[in-house]
């Protein structure tokens, strides 16, 4: 059993940085580029980081899900095939982490990382200003079924980048407002956080009182940055999207190779 014991100073700049992933992963995903590495780095086996992730990450969607509900720029029942499909994708993910080796992860999390975030960089976001949602056909259920399981299988494979990979493939798929796409992007976050946490914990691979901890930042950030990507709009989400893609990538490939 792994035991974590970790500084004061060590244990704010986590916090600190949840705070920040969660106001960023609220408008334009990403958060997790954030916080995994942090817990890598303060000395978390790759398992165990995922699994705290995903509880801490569970507080910041949640709130952010919550806030493009109430504002209704999120509807459950238009996007009911997304989060059946979300769901079944994340439990496979997450099951499928249990069979690889720690030197997999070690290895594997840095390439995923990066890749998300190279692939970010060339997704356009829609320029659609009114809230309307698309036609509910048979189309576009197919595309809610092969991004939920695709997307939910990533979450639970590794989780970093996830919400900025909804965020932009919405806009390939959907034409849809920004602040439309968000409240899906976030809500299907929180959908597939969840069901990889519970999977997580059934495996024994969470620090609870560290991924409740980060959680509760991750909370305000959250709230913080949905409540201004609802009042600015478009013109926040584009530029803070574009910068976390492109800051995180160059970050991470000076990380890996340099």
């Amino acid at each position: 059993m792994f035991e974590l014991a970790l500084d004061p100073t060590t244990w704010a700049l986590l916090c600190a940085v949840a705070l920040a992933a969660g106001f960023i992963d609220a408008i334009a995903g990403g958060g997790g580029m954030l916080t995994v590495p942090a817990l890598l780095t303060a000395g978390l086996p790759p398992h165990l980081t995922l699994g705290t992730n995903k509880l801490a990450a569970s507080f910041g969607s949640l709130t952010a899900s919550v806030t493009y509900f109430r504002k209704k720029l999120f509807n459950p029942r238009f996007w009911a095939a997304s989060i059946v499909a979300t769901a079944i994708g994340a439990l496979i993910g997450t099951l499928v982490v249990d069979y690889l080796s720690i030197e997999f992860l070690n290895k594997l999390l840095p390439v995923v990382i990066i890749l998300v975030a190279c692939y970010s960089l060339f997704g356009s976001l829609s320029t659609t200003e009114h809230n309307e949602l698309p036609e509910l056909d048979g189309k576009t259920k197919v595309k809610q079924w092969l991004q939920g399981l695709g997307l939910g299988f990533f979450d639970g494979l590794a989780g970093p980048g996830t919400g900025t990979f909804w965020t932009a493939s919405n806009s390939l798929l959907y034409k849809m407002s920004l602040l439309l796409n968000c409240g899906l992007a976030r809500s299907m976050n929180f959908v597939s956080n969840f069901i990889s946490l519970i999977t997580f914990v059934a495996l024994g691979h969470v620090n609870f009182l560290l991924g409740i901890t980060m959680g509760f930042f991750l909370m305000l950030g959250a709230w913080l940055g949905a409540h201004s990507a609802i009042k600015f709009g478009g013109k926040m989400i584009r530029p803070v999207f574009n910068t976390v893609v492109i800051v995180l990538a160059l970050k991470l490939i000076y990380e890996a190779y340099l």
